[in-house]
């Protein structure tokens, strides 16, 4: 019986904790340049802009007219945050110093956000180079990818 009631009242708690609470997500980027010599471009990106995606999303429907709601240039935003990081490369060649640099502005970034009670979701990352002969060019991309509960 008692064990019953407990669950009962764990349930209800949680029942009420929970009803109501939304999801919300936010996505930082980190653009690191793989070009030797130091001549990318390293950069953290974040998003000031709330936008809703559907003000951009074409219809398609079975009779061929479809149906878009905005033009290309409208997507862009003009409101955004970028921090500089350091390039992976330096004249000589891989700048470990670089490297150590760049995870303390990420690091900076992951604590400012968890201070403020984001957490830390997901983390997609990807390395982009042409690959073929004298391949000078490349950057590793990383997505931050934050939720926070909102009541």
């Amino acid at each position: 019986m008692i064990k019953k009631l407990f669950l009962s009242c764990a349930l209800c708690i949680y029942t009420i904790t929970t009803f109501g609470q939304t999801v919300e997500y936010k996505i930082v980027t980190s653009i690191e340049s793989v070009v030797p010599g130091g001549i990318g471009r390293s950069r953290i990106i974040e998003n000031g802009t709330e936008v809703d995606y559907t003000q951009f999303t074409t219809v398609r429907t079975a009779d061929g007219k479809d149906k878009t709601t905005s033009d290309r240039s409208d997507v862009k935003i003009d409101n955004l945050k970028e921090s500089t990081l350091l390039n992976f490369y330096s004249l000589v060649g891989i700048n470990f110093q670089n490297i150590a640099s760049n995870d303390a502005m990420i690091t900076s970034l992951l604590n400012k956000y968890s201070v403020e009670g984001w957490e830390l979701f997901n983390v997609a990352s990807a390395a982009e180079s042409d690959g073929g002969k004298d391949d000078r060019t490349g950057i590793f991309i990383t997505r931050y990818i934050f939720k926070k509960t909102k009541k």
